[in-house]
């Protein structure tokens, strides 16, 4: 305990000294040199060398105590290079006990380094970017404690800040090295919500310029920390009721799980530990929050990745509560339409903007079930994720193109580009109204063909879409959505309310709940799962339910005591053999007998299917057929297994095509078996949510389809355009071509026939 005292005591003299040279006279180079030699003899270092980051990602050293002075300003390393250019690319502190060993050791003749053993650096971190890395070194070899290099990792919060002043190096020398002419251009990332919009760009930069980093009375910066997390609870609950008006949904139950992290003792516990160390409450809440930063980017689990993105939200709200102003009120001056560019973004802090008119969202990270994205889609705005140095390459005011349903974004277009686009965006809300005004008609083709349109959903906001597209039901329930958005495995409990509130959105209409397809790229945090070579392919679906019985029998419980009094539609995901279907039957049959032992209401009828997802069930189609209520076809899966094609290489994205020969022939002979074993089958994969490819669906034959919500109105319209008998001749007339695809051949059928197709 008196070395821990001792060791906070020793840290608060350093900072106190550095705040003092922050605060005192002199250009920034000097009072830069005069902080390494502090730095480096309150270390016990030899050496102490602060390196900044220059236009093209170069870190040049900017000062130095113990290294040669000719070698200032003079050597520079590339982000990468050497243990300086490793420590910021990772963004990570290094501590070696022999540092030349090192793999990643670069030698700079012109700095006489040779002579120093060990070596340990800390990122200089501002915003969640590298500014620059500060580096202590000693000739005798040394052992660095975790608590050395926590202090030099709050250190480099103090020079952080020297940096980022613009003081050193102007802070428009990368920006103009980076822009100079600014042409159009085309950045990639993944849709995450589908739509079009255009506007001027906003950065998203809610940080609060922190002031004062050093704490003068630790008990009071303590003290401000609890009446800021007690404001930020409150807060908190105000933006939850505020948030009635989109209805209830899964939106509303992520801002509330605020509630969970704001109270978290580990994350508060870690604020306190740095105010004891010398911080104030709001540089304590930064350098946790840097921290957590660094860790998300070693995270290779999506759902932990944006779980933490949240926790960084909270960290900004607690921030602007220490500072004593309203998180909305921070926002910038803004137009009255806009698109919003941020490297990430928490659920909240859309809510505050989208009071705003934001009409597209652009992020360098996020996954479809980020909680942002979840946000979005109920206030139906365009999203584009992981466009990669999104906040780097576009700068405030730049018009910007959001492509939510091809997963781009096309930065500065020229005139005739941004007329073609607002053409396009002023069409689509015709069209929407148009999409609005077919929720009651029916799908019945112009030769009086009734097609079933059904959604797929995951989520209680997505059954509200039942009423407001006409859809009869819903085709495919995804159940792992509901896991994968708790910090915590639900239990038979929890469960059986969250499906029996499922029954009661969808009113009476029908429903197939699919059971959890969790693995693979859909891991759930508290459920250990391994690294695999190609996850598509590996521990999921039902193979994780057969493995872990418990799991799957909670679930199927859980779904039973939900469904009494009506029908359950269960169906069983990635079933590659027979037996595996058998022995999911068995665990829904204990399941029955047990509600049945425990006098419960029990469904009305159960009613199993599987989903086709595995080419190698198509030779027991026979079998599986006597076995079974109904089949669902998983497009997306089963395309991909049919040509082994990763769908998430970029090198071979396009290389294949739903409507080529192969998975057209596969998609009749399907159907074909089924119609004769008189078992419904219906297409829920991305296949029947594309108008042009869910209208080759239904010249093969299909009069099910289950699609997201928002593709409903524009299937439906293109289903009352089309002669069933004139598609069906014509599919027959081409289906033994030689193409790859037939796509183009069925584009321009539908012009030449005045198909209605989406612009």
């Amino acid at each position: 305990m008196a070395e821990d005292a001792e060791s906070l005591t020793a840290t608060r003299r350093l900072l106190r000294r550095l705040r003092d040279i922050m605060a005192g006279s002199g250009s920034a180079q000097e009072r830069l040199d005069r902080i390494v030699k502090i730095i480096a003899a309150e270390m016990v270092a030899e050496v102490c060398s602060a390196y900044v980051m220059r236009a093209g990602e170069v870190l040049e050293l900017f000062a130095t105590e113990g290294l040669r002075r000719e070698a200032v300003h003079r050597t520079r390393l590339r982000v990468g290079e050497g243990l300086v250019g490793v420590i910021a690319a990772t963004a990570r502190p290094l501590a070696l006990y022999e540092a030349q060993l090192h793999p990643d050791f670069a030698y700079r003749p012109e700095t006489g380094e040779e002579i120093y053993h060990s070596l340990m650096g800390a990122p200089l971190l501002r915003g969640g970017r590298v500014l620059g890395v500060l580096v202590v070194q000693n000739k005798t070899p040394r052992h660095y404690s975790d608590d050395e290099i926590d202090v030099l990792e709050t250190v480099a919060m103090v020079v952080a800040e020297l940096v980022a002043s613009g003081e050193l190096v102007n802070p428009f020398e990368i920006a103009q090295a980076r822009t100079g002419v600014t042409p159009s251009l085309r950045l990639d990332g993944i849709r995450l919500n589908p739509g079009l919009a255009i506007g001027p760009a906003v950065l998203h930069e809610s940080r609060l310029v922190i002031r004062q980093i050093v704490a003068e009375d630790a008990a009071a910066e303590l003290a401000r920390l609890k009446g800021a997390v007690a404001a930020m609870r409150v807060a908190i609950d105000e933006l939850v009721a505020a948030s009635e008006p989109l209805g209830k949904g899964e939106h509303r139950d992520i801002i509330e799980t605020y509630r969970m992290f704001a109270a978290d003792r580990g994350w508060v516990g870690r604020i306190a530990e740095a105010i004891k160390s010398g911080l104030t409450a709001e540089a304590a809440a930064q350098k946790v929050r840097e921290e957590t930063r660094t860790r998300m980017l070693q995270v290779g689990d999506p759902y932990l990745r944006e779980r933490l993105i949240d926790l960084e939200d909270l960290a900004n709200r607690l921030q602007q509560h220490l500072s004593g102003s309203d998180p909305s009120a921070a926002l910038p001056e803004l137009p009255p339409e806009f698109v919003l560019v941020a490297r990430t973004l928490g659920p909240a802090e859309l809510l505050d903007y989208a009071r705003r008119r934001v009409q597209g969202l652009v992020l360098e990270e996020g996954s479809p079930t980020a909680h942002v994205a979840i946000v979005a889609r109920a206030l139906g705005i365009p999203v584009v994720g992981r466009v990669e140095e999104a906040t780097r390459q576009i700068e405030p005011g730049d018009i910007v193109v959001v492509d939510g349903d091809r997963g781009q974004i096309l930065l500065r277009p020229g005139e005739d580009v941004y007329q073609s686009v607002a053409a396009a965006v002023e069409a689509r809300l015709g069209q929407r109204v148009y999409y609005e005004s077919l929720a009651r008609a029916p799908a019945i083709t112009r030769d009086g063909v009734a097609i079933t349109l059904l959604i797929n959903a995951g989520l209680p906001i997505d059954l509200e879409q039942l009423e407001a597209t006409g859809a009869e039901g819903v085709g495919l329930f995804r159940t792992e959505l509901s896991f994968m958005v708790r910090n915590a495995f639900p239990d038979v409990d929890a469960q059986t309310a969250f499906y029996r509130g499922i029954f009661e959105q969808a009113g009476g209409k029908p429903i197939i709940f699919r059971t959890l397809d969790i693995g693979g790229d859909k891991a759930l945090p508290y459920l250990d799962h391994l690294e695999e070579d190609n996850p598509a392919m590996g521990w999921r679906a039902i193979r994780v339910g057969l493995d872990r019985p418990a799991l799957l029998r909670q679930q199927l419980r859980a779904l039973i005591r939900a469904a009494a009094g009506r029908t359950l539609s269960v169906s069983f995901p990635m079933i590659a053999e027979l037996s595996e279907l058998e022995a999911a039957r068995a665990l829904l049959d204990m399941e029955r007998e047990r509600a049945g032992s425990e006098g419960r209401n029990p469904p009305q009828s159960v009613e199993i299917g599987v989903v086709l997802e595995v080419p190698s069930l198509l030779f027991q189609l026979e079998a599986l057929f006597a076995r079974i209520d109904f089949l669902s076809l998983g497009t997306n899966d089963l395309a991909q297994f049919l040509y082994a094609w990763d769908r998430g290489n970029p090198r071979l994205a396009d290389r294949y095509d739903l409507l080529s020969a192969p998975m057209l022939a596969l998609l009749r002979e399907v159907l074909g078996r089924a119609r004769d074993a008189d078992v419904p089958v219906s297409v829920c994969g991305e296949m029947a949510g594309n108008p042009l490819e869910s209208m080759a669906l239904v010249a093969l034959g299909y009069r099910t389809l289950s699609m997201v919500p928002s593709a409903i109105g524009p299937v439906k319209a293109m289903i009352r355009s089309i002669d069933v008998g004139s598609l069906e001749r014509y599919l027959d007339e081409i289906r033994g071509r030689p193409d790859h695809t037939l796509r183009t051949r069925l584009e321009a059928y539908a012009r030449d026939h005045d198909v209605t197709l989406p612009e």
